[in-house]
């Protein structure tokens, strides 16, 4: 087994090797290696504390210092001759590494530099010889890549996937604006050929959508979204003729890389959206799995009055709202009357009634998901689409284990649909607790969805990033992440997370109720928050106080005709025992009994030992708890808070408590050893 150093010599030699070549970047230097890229990522980051982007940059950049001052070669010459298809990126990035341009090296030479060292410069003169050799056999030949690899720093989380790609929205060049749904189509199915290579990191439709009359500058958007390429594309349809320009482009130089023009008949257009997905993916050199293959290759339709249907309606789909959702299902049903087996037209019209039903106390279209679902599931059972609609048929029954198997199946089929990602980061967020699922895909959906234009909804992903994280007990992580919510919206309603997360960090429980009652002060009428202090009160045994809160939750509760957090009702029935108000409690102790009968959810042998300890049966109570210690992927709230609830206070003197608890907090750090190592290997930490 190698060693760190020797693990990075090697490295650094195949790097000089091949530092010429633009197109050696991370997956080829893996490639060289005999090591997965995962595996690289994670041995490169330990040894050098650099990403393996930064690592491979720094060397170039290394080299290029030693011929500037050993060779006379031009700045231009020097930055093609180390991989930079760009001289102004790669004068940017020696500035950052040096703190002076490449022109200056001469002036510097002078006097010594204090530049920060990594593990990479250890072996430096050992292979400084190696450069001149190696260039002055290369002196004569200037090797100019296809694909530029390199990224910008960045004050989001690195994300090191050199092969991510947005497609932005196409140009409709036709005079006639009623071709545009067509247009779009063309760069919808584009969109959605590319999101089935698990190769990719596609960014969603919705994130790009935000471009599509902007008049910012490829790298300026290349640096909003993370991306190493671009697709754009412009046409018309004349007749039964399609005409279409496509272009791939280095999203970090603006340069073009590929282009091709289109002169399609009508009839073909299958054919021309396949040709485009798979060039782009040899361009860029994405592995496309015969499985991936089969998919893009598939033909929806072979009816063309019935896809052009099935476009209109999918135009109208994504304005969604009311109106457009209402009026995409009548496009799509003409899309089935002319062909009854169109599975992806069925698939549309449940997934159009599920959006209008979501947010609706009571549901009115269950009947019509669930039938198009299973058309479109009988017709093309192997589509994301059609899982994804009898995902939401369950979603909207609130059979949430049933929809679970269909949404990963179709994450299969769609590895970068960020509404699955989405869809599944809610469930295990809320329906389904299940904190290491929850956090992963709460990562995957910050790669593929970043509405960079939109301060108000990036704020809503970086609170739901925070909130994963510091499930997982990543508190420096969820402290970073909150304070990037807040910074897009200091408004944000539940930023208050950052009274908690902050508790995690300090373990001040008075600074905590000092933050929430700041919060609470700016709306009284917050139902959430005024539980959340009244819950902190009780934490500290101040009882009247905790009543105080928990009083006006209660009576706002009432009033609004809801029934919110009733995992919380054990604790309001005990402040409302200490107050001397045994009735009342009593009703509380019942509902959260009745709550514990129905619910599924890992933590009930948790709340069932609080329960068994407050009628005194210590015993049944340390059953349960030894029951909830061989659970996982619970909440980190469960190591900072269930000592401290009043109400497990008994058992404390019990022989075994100690010993229960230590296997709990002993279970949770391993589990999150694990879930770091895996989410470091996929590539999300």
């Amino acid at each position: 087994m190698q060693s760190g150093d020797n693990f990075l010599e090697n490295a650094q030699a195949l790097i000089v090797e091949h530092a010429s070549n633009e197109q050696f970047g991370v997956s080829e230097l893996a490639e060289a290696m005999n090591m997965s890229r995962s595996n690289l990522l994670r041995k490169i980051q330990k040894n050098s504390g650099l990403s393996a982007s930064q690592f491979i940059r720094k060397i170039r950049l290394e080299i290029a210092m030693d011929m500037l001052k050993e060779t006379s070669f031009s700045v231009s010459e020097i930055s093609y001759k180390v991989g930079f298809g760009s001289t102004s990126y790669f004068i940017k990035c020696f500035r950052e590494l040096y703190g002076f341009p490449p022109g200056e090296v001469g002036k510097e030479m002078e006097e010594p530099m204090e530049v920060e060292t990594h593990k990479v410069q250890k072996s430096k003169k050992s292979i400084s010889s190696t450069y001149l050799i190696l260039f002055s056999i290369l002196a004569i030949v200037i090797v100019v890549g296809m694909v530029y690899k390199y990224r910008t720093p960045s004050s989001e989380p690195a994300i090191d996937l050199e092969k991510s790609i947005a497609v932005l929205p196409f140009k409709n060049e036709s005079n006639d604006s009623a071709n545009v749904y067509f247009i779009n189509g063309l760069m919808e199915s584009t969109l959605s050929n590319l999101q089935k290579i698990k190769d990719l990191r596609v960014i969603s439709r919705t994130t790009v959508e935000r471009y599509r009359n902007s008049d910012k500058a490829i790298p300026e958007i290349a640096k909003e979204l993370n991306v190493n390429y671009f697709v754009e594309g412009s046409g018309q349809k004349i007749g039964d003729q399609v005409l279409l320009h496509i272009q791939l482009i280095d999203a970090r130089n603006d340069h073009h890389l590929w282009a091709e023009e289109y002169n399609y008949k009508l009839e073909d257009i299958f054919s021309l959206q396949q040709e485009i997905s798979t060039k782009i993916a040899d361009a860029i050199k994405a592995f496309v799995t015969p499985a991936e293959l089969e998919q893009i290759e598939k033909i929806p339709t072979e009816n063309l009055k019935a896809y052009d249907y099935y476009l209109q309606g999918l135009d109208l789909f994504q304005i969604m709202n009311g109106e457009g959702l209402l009026g995409s299902i009548a496009l799509f049903e003409k899309a089935t009357e002319e062909d009854p087996q169109f599975a992806l037209a069925y698939a549309y019209i449940a997934i159009a009634y599920h959006i209008l039903d979501a947010y609706q106390m009571e549901k009115q279209y269950t009947m019509q998901i669930n039938n198009n679902a299973d058309k479109a599931l009988l017709y093309d059972s192997r589509s994301a689409e059609s899982l994804l609609a009898k995902a939401f048929y369950y979603m909207n029954t609130d059979e949430y284990r049933l929809a679970l198997p269909h949404l990963e199946k179709a994450l299969e089929y769609n590895p970068n649909s960020s509404s699955i990602v989405q869809t599944l980061s809610d469930i295990y967020a809320r329906f389904l607790p299940n904190t290491a699922k929850y956090l992963e895909y709460a990562l995957k959906g910050i790669q593929l969805n970043i509405p960079a234009n939109d301060s108000i909804q990036l704020s809503y992903i970086y609170l739901h990033l925070a909130n994963a994280y510091i499930q997982n007990g990543f508190v420096e992580e969820a402290l970073e992440t909150i304070n990037q919510c807040l910074a897009y919206n200091p408004r944000n309603e539940y930023g208050y997370i950052k009274a908690f997360i902050l508790y995690a960090k300090d373990y001040d429980l008075e600074m905590t109720k000092k933050y929430l009652i700041q919060v609470l002060k700016k709306d009284t009428t917050r139902l959430d928050i005024l539980q959340e202090v009244g819950k902190v009160y009780y934490y500290q045994e101040n009882y009247d106080s905790a009543f105080y809160y928990y009083e006006k939750f209660v009576l706002s509760e009432q009033l609004y005709g809801m029934d919110i957090f009733p995992q919380e009702d054990i604790k309001i029935g005990l402040a409302y025992e200490k107050m001397g108000k045994e009735e009342q409690a009593k009703k509380y102790f019942k509902a959260y009994n009745e709550f514990l009968e129905k619910d599924e959810s890992i933590y009930n042998s948790a709340m069932r030992a609080v329960v068994y300890t407050h009628e005194g049966k210590t015993e049944e109570a340390i059953k349960q708890l030894k029951i909830f210690s061989t659970q996982d992927n619970y909440q980190y709230w469960v190591l900072l808070f269930l000592e401290k609830d009043p109400l497990i206070n008994p058992l404390k003197s019990h022989p075994e408590f100690d010993g229960i608890m230590q296997e709990i907090k002993d279970r949770f750090w391993e589990n999150q050893a694990n879930l770091k190592k895996s989410l470091i290997d996929k590539g999300l930490l």
